[in-house]
Formats: structure tokens, C-alpha cells, sequence
């Protein structure tokens, strides 16, 4: 009888303890990645923003600094109502990722604007600092998806490509079996 009391009363503290596991420490290696990652995070839309001044584009700059606005306000406000718990267990605000976001703003701006020659790049970063929170542990795969795909939204809505003087434009698309490179001009 005494045992199944013990019993009965452990069991509780027994889920609560599997639920709520101890956060890792991270590797030097990890911890260095991530801190890479934060840095880069940063320096997308602050690039982004160079290259617009250094242009002369007014307008994308506006642009640049909405998409960010609305990219991290809604990761913002998302990640404080869904309740989603850490991989490392620290707290309930996983989904979605505020520095993934504001590293996919640069790049959906930079892609949607000046084209794939900026924007493939760009999004190649955005995509290291996905990888950094996820092997962090900060972050599931799906909330760095989810940011990514944010950011790309307000993209599509937002940003307009840049007229060009020469209206001399180059696009990148997906084709069966590799890609195709198309340059046009427009008259």
C-alpha cells in the first residue's frame, strides 16, 4: 500500500521533470556560430540599407524600412501569442524567430528590389542565421521557416523592382533539370 502511495504521488514529479529539461550548455563551436549568427542578423538589413543610399533609392529605402517594421513587428507579436517552448526548454517564445526575421526582411528586400544577383546572396546568409538558432537550440526548424516566409510575404506585398536606367534586367528560374538565366530589355 505504501508503494503504490509513493508511487502515486512521484508520478506527477516524474512528467513535470521530463517536460521541463535543463538547458545544455553550447559548445564554444555553437555558441561561436550563433554569435555569428546574431552578427549577421544585424548586418542584412543594415547593408541592405547601405546599398540603397549608395544608389540613390529613396524609395527602397521607405521600403526597406517597412518590410523590416512589419517582418520583426509580426514575429514580434506572434512569438507573444503562440506558447512554444524552446528546444533548450528556457522559455515559451520559439515561434517564431525574431532574429531570422529581421535577417529575411534584408534579404526579401535585396532579392525583391535589385534582383537575384543581391538577393541570392543575402539569402544564403539569412539562411546561415536560420541554421544558427536552430543548432543553438533557440529554435525549431519550423520558426526559422516560418520567419523566412514572414519576411517574404511582406516582400511580395511591399517592395517593387528597381527601374533601371538602361531597363536591362536578368532573372534566375527554376527549369526541369537545372535552371534558366534570362536577360531582357525593355523598351
Amino acid at each position: 500500500m505504501r508503494n503504490k502511495l509513493a508511487a502515486s504521488l512521484l508520478w506527477p514529479l516524474l512528467l513535470i521533470s521530463w517536460q521541463v529539461r535543463a538547458a545544455t550548455p553550447l559548445t564554444q563551436r555553437q555558441k561561436t556560430i550563433e554569435d555569428l549568427g546574431t552578427g549577421v542578423s544585424i548586418a542584412l538589413p543594415v547593408i541592405a540599407g547601405g546599398i540603397t543610399l549608395y544608389k540613390g533609392d529613396r524609395k527602397g529605402s521607405l521600403q526597406l524600412i517597412t518590410e523590416t517594421v512589419l517582418t520583426v513587428g509580426t514575429a514580434y507579436a506572434l512569438k507573444n501569442i503562440v506558447r512554444e517552448r524552446r528546444p533548450d526548454g528556457s522559455d515559451f517564445h520559439s515561434f517564431p524567430s525574431e532574429t531570422t526575421a529581421l535577417a529575411a526582411s534584408g534579404s526579401s528586400f535585396l532579392w525583391g528590389r535589385y534582383g537575384w544577383e543581391y538577393g541570392l546572396p543575402a539569402f544564403a546568409a539569412s539562411q546561415f542565421v536560420s541554421y544558427s538558432r536552430v543548432q543553438a537550440d533557440k529554435h525549431h526548424w519550423y520558426d526559422t521557416l516560418a520567419s523566412s516566409g514572414i519576411a517574404m510575404g511582406y516582400g511580395y506585398l511591399i517592395t517593387t523592382r528597381l527601374k533601371r536606367r538602361y531597363n536591362i534586367s536578368t532573372d534566375l528560374e527554376p527549369a526541369p533539370g537545372g535552371a534558366v538565366v534570362r536577360l531582357s530589355y525593355d523598351f
